[in-house]
């Protein structure tokens, strides 16, 4: 991958491993979706560098060469929230651009919405606001049937065994059998993932992102206006998420930017990285962030 190193950051108490490219105090944290890992991000760290960003996309605690706490509730929301401040810290970041997509896009939600630490703009692809998905999950019953696998993710022991079976050739299905281009995933992307998924207890905190939060992402909860420039890019042909979830964002967000991409499955980054580069670069063009 041109321009991008790897080295590992001690943040929060636990080590990450990343992939960077670029240096310096303007910060673009790039943060990953589930089962993913800071590779899924090998398209967009040589562009954001190209634009003056210091662009860092790590492993997510429990995934990759990151640390893996046991416990599930090492895994809550406030957690991974405080994670990807440490790591801001630990960059020594002056301005702050959050970059992330699903599971990384939950995270970064909370983080904008908590104000965890001051940000120049976020981000967000494929994941909806938690107000927005509270809202649309209580009245359409067709998201409810798509999210089905969230409750699944709660039996015990099941998943993984699933997931990991065959050298967790279920892993990879969820990317192959879900992509409108399954050739966005060559062999050694596949290889990578579904290695990272047989790494001892990796499966179970993978998963655990999911056991640990089901309450917190169905309850009610307040809903901070955002008021710093927020880009929303969104692969129109995701089985998991509804093209309703792009819509509503007048209460919870001041400066909202919607990109949606017709050709596109829920691996938009990887699956449409033109797109989403040429969508990401105008974007940072038009409110002077690069």
């Amino acid at each position: 991958m041109g321009g991008i190193t790897t080295r590992a950051i001690e943040a929060n108490g636990l080590r990450f491993a990343v992939d960077e490219a670029g240096s310096g105090p303007d910060v673009a944290l790039c943060l990953h979706g589930f089962p993913e890992a800071r590779l899924s991000w090998r398209h967009q760290l040589p562009v954001l560098a190209a634009r003056g960003w210091h662009a860092v996309a790590p492993d997510l605690r429990g995934y990759g060469e990151s640390s893996r706490p046991r416990e599930q509730r090492a895994y809550r929301l406030a957690h991974l929230v405080a994670d990807a401040a440490a790591l801001f810290d630990a960059l020594g970041a002056r301005r702050r651009l959050l970059v992330a997509h699903d599971w990384g896009g939950l995270i970064a939600w909370t983080f904008a919405m908590q104000r965890a630490r001051p940000l120049d703009g976020l981000v967000i692809l494929n994941v909806p606001h938690p107000a927005v998905f509270r809202a649309v999950i209580r009245r359409s019953w067709r998201q409810r049937a798509r999210s089905w696998y969230a409750g699944f993710f709660q039996i015990p022991r099941l998943p993984e065994a699933l997931l990991t079976a065959n050298r967790a050739a279920g892993l990879e299905r969820v990317f192959t059998g879900t992509a409108v281009r399954p050739d966005a995933f060559p062999p050694e992307v596949l290889a990578r993932y579904r290695a990272n998924a047989l790494a001892p207890g990796a499966m179970t905190a993978m998963i655990d992102y999911y056991r640990a939060n089901l309450g917190a992402l169905t309850r009610e909860a307040p809903s901070p206006m955002i008021d710093f420039p927020t880009l929303m890019i969104w692969g129109e042909r995701d089985t998991a998420l509804g093209l309703e979830l792009t819509e509503g964002y007048g209460p919870y967000v001041r400066d909202f930017t919607l990109r949606r991409l017709p050709e596109a499955s829920h691996w938009v980054q990887q699956e449409a990285p033109d797109a989403v580069n040429a969508a990401l670069g105008a974007w940072l063009e038009s409110r002077a962030l690069g």
